[in-house]
């Protein structure tokens, strides 16, 4: 079993909190597992996914959910914190599809309900650091993106995935401004997504991904700031040149393609060395590679990490 290290005694949820939740999820067959997660009434129908435990995050004290819904950055719906709350309610989910593209050897789109199929859900606790200085800690239901990716086979030449958001602004009416060049992008390094850590999400708690945190389906990569797990997947092409990220694009000086969280490195407008939990009163300090430095930090052997920050 791939764990984590024990994080901080500050982190460690009360037994109590942690049985209550535990049971919530041991509870779930097959089928009320679909419905908790929303899915349309074809699919619930499918006694087909199950969503296994894992030790991932046990220790951690999950953000309430409202708060999670609440506090959000998706600009594609305005750059208010409240604003996706209020506007994504207006996004079309169902159909949606996941195209897998570029330098792989069998090209696929994927509808949503056939990945869930297709591949093993998971929950898995996760810390969420924003680059804006603000955290959380996030309960996800998903899977990993090694095994979509192993799905198409990336060919030889493949080094970078890209991510690319819905592009639609009749839904989206935040991609009617020019903060951004629309639509939203992400990159990672092949082997950053083949990482175990790293994951599609289409749950939280347990139910459907909220809306206004990226539904239907998401990408979380644990140990970067928050603007790397791009949200609304459509398209994901594997290619040979790095790509530049839509926030890089526009402020190189503050987003750099790598993201990693780390508390050494400055920032012209967050300080960076300590953190905000949402819900929680004072600061913590950050942790390097947000906590997951056991984990991740091999990946990154001989890099400059504030020159590729």
């Amino acid at each position: 079993m791939y764990r984590y290290p024990r994080p901080p005694s500050s982190e460690i949820t009360p037994r109590p909190i942690f049985e209550q939740r535990r049971s919530l999820m041991k509870g779930l067959t097959a089928a009320t597992a679909l419905g908790g997660l929303g899915l349309s009434p074809a699919l619930a129908s499918r006694e087909i996914i199950n969503i296994i435990e894992t030790d991932y995050g046990d220790a951690l004290t999950p953000t309430p959910l409202e708060a999670i819904r609440g506090y959000s950055n998706f600009y594609e719906f305005g750059t208010a914190k409240e604003d996706p709350r209020q506007h994504a309610h207006q996004l079309q989910t169902d159909p949606w599809s996941v195209s897998v593209e570029g330098l792989v050897d069998t090209p696929k789109t994927f509808a949503v309900e056939d990945l869930l199929s297709r591949f093993q859900l998971q929950e898995r606790v996760y810390r969420l650091r924003c680059v804006e200085a603000w955290s959380m800690v996030i309960p996800w239901i998903g899977f990993e993106l090694r095994e979509l990716l192993k799905a198409v086979q990336p060919s030889a030449e493949a080094r970078f995935v890209v991510f690319e958001t819905l592009h639609d602004p009749e839904q989206m009416p935040g991609q009617n401004n020019d903060l951004l060049d629309w639509p939203y992008r992400e990159g990672l390094r092949l082997d950053e997504a083949m990482h175990p850590l790293t994951i599609m999400a289409v749950g939280l708690y347990d139910q459907t991904l909220p809306k206004e945190n990226g539904a239907p389906i998401r990408l979380v990569v644990p140990w970067k700031y928050g603007f790397k797990s791009i949200k609304s997947v459509v398209r994901i092409r594997l290619q040979k040149e790095q790509p530049t990220s839509s926030w890089q694009a526009i402020r190189p000086e503050e987003y750099g393609f790598y993201a990693n969280v780390n508390p050494d490195v400055k920032h012209p407008r967050w300080h960076q060395a300590t953190e905000r939990r949402v819900g929680e009163s004072g600061r913590r300090k950050t942790l390097m590679f947000n906590g997951y430095e056991s984990e991740v930090a091999e990946l990154y052997k001989g890099m400059d990490l504030e020159k590729h920050f």
